[in-house]
């Protein structure tokens, strides 16, 4: 049997970047296990949006380091392809006083933390979308450095600098126990075989409550399905990501031309289901027509879904867990994991070993929910 000082459960981009800032920091002797391949889960299903623009001072940090390491991943990575980030911005639709006044104060807080978000007028957010319908519309933020990038190859690049650093990687591989004593974590059964190791990262995402079961250890999260759909490539008419809490839409042109869109549906019921059906592409034809119209022409060519994981309040559980030692939670973020996963993965590693955290990590930690202090992110789709 081998032994590893630590195996991260997950091959999404999470646990790959896991691997890799631990393996900077000098732990090496590490073993990632992912039961398909590599980001096969929601990291490969995500609209893969990249924003700053939140309501609450953690958020932003974790979004604005993170969109910080995403500018300069090709090179810090040495990665020999390209990650793709394009920063054509976020454009956030506001309707209503009640979410225009939560928007205001969005961007005073983003402002403190030299995220430069713009307030917009209607018009003003229509030269910047031209095809935008602004009926019913109060009014717009905009930050030029959110963006998008290639999900599949950013975790590409954490895997490739992670292997290169030592780090092994068993994909196609499950899960199936794992073992403790004296409530501390001492081997994980895979279908490949056991490994020996005090330290375990449950980065599962959708399947992060299975995992933590094997432990004795039940997380406030869900699974439920997200969908998507992709249209045929034109040329570039639209810069920025376009998005709406009021519809619970977003929608963005991908660098090769496509619009990718998504609409969250807050009737979706619990569970593993990822099939798509028809009624998103309907609720979604319906609201996207309408709020930019020229879209009405263009014809879809995919359609896929994905799984959130996620939280009472939408916010990822991080950190240790007081209860089983050497269990380690980097799990429930809501849809939103792909854009803060560079800062994410800092924060697991530097707690890991026991190094101080350039953020505060005490805040996602799991017994925030038994503390009845709920982060409550007012940005959310």
């Amino acid at each position: 049997m081998k032994s590893r000082d630590a195996v991260i459960i997950g091959g999404g981009v999470i646990g790959c970047a896991i691997a890799y800032e631990l393996a900077k920091r000098g732990m090496t002797n590490i073993t990632v296990v992912e039961k398909n391949y590599l980001a096969s889960g929601a990291t490969g299903r995500c609209g893969a949006g990249v924003r700053q623009q939140w309501g609450l001072e953690s958020n932003i940090l974790l979004s604005k380091y993170s969109c910080e390491a995403l500018e300069n991943m090709n090179v810090a990575l040495d990665y020999d392809d390209d990650i793709e980030f394009k920063q054509g911005g976020y454009l956030l639709l506001a309707y209503g006083d009640k979410m225009w006044n939560q928007f205001l104060k969005n961007v005073e807080l983003q402002h403190k933390h030299n995220v430069m978000s713009e307030v917009k007028t209607p018009k003003e957010a229509k030269e910047i979308v031209p095809y935008l319908n602004i009926e019913g519309l109060t009014g717009a933020t905009f930050y030029q450095k959110d963006g998008h990038a290639n999900p599949f190859k950013v975790t590409d690049a954490y895997y490739k600098a992670a292997k290169r650093l030592g780090v092994e990687f068993l994909t196609f591989t499950e899960v199936t126990n794992i073992i403790k004593e004296n409530n501390k974590v001492t081997k994980v059964v895979t279908t490949k075989g056991e490994i020996a190791t005090n330290r375990v990262i449950n980065a599962a995402g959708g399947w992060s409550n299975v995992i933590s079961n094997m432990v004795g250890v039940d997380l406030p999260v869900h699974s439920e399905r997200h969908q998507i759909l992709v249209t045929e490539p034109v040329k570039a008419v639209q810069g920025p990501m376009v998005m709406s809490f009021h519809h619970g839409i977003y929608c963005q042109q991908s660098p090769h031309g496509s619009f990718i869109m998504g609409l969250g549906d807050p009737n979706e019921p619990r569970g593993f289901n990822i099939d798509n059906t028809w009624q998103f592409m309907h609720e979604m034809a319906e609201i996207i027509t309408d709020l930019l119209p020229p879209l009405k022409n263009l014809r879809v060519i995919r359609q896929w879904s994905g799984m959130y994981n996620v939280t009472p309040d939408a916010a990822p559980i991080l950190g240790s867990v007081p209860d089983v030692e050497g269990f380690y939670l980097a799990v429930g973020f809501s849809g939103h994991g792909f854009m803060i996963a560079p800062m994410t993965a800092q924060l697991m590693a530097e707690h890991i070993l026991g190094q101080k955290t350039t953020l505060p990590i005490s805040i996602y930690n799991l017994d925030r929910y038994k503390r009845g202090e709920l982060i409550k992110e007012p940005n959310v789709v």
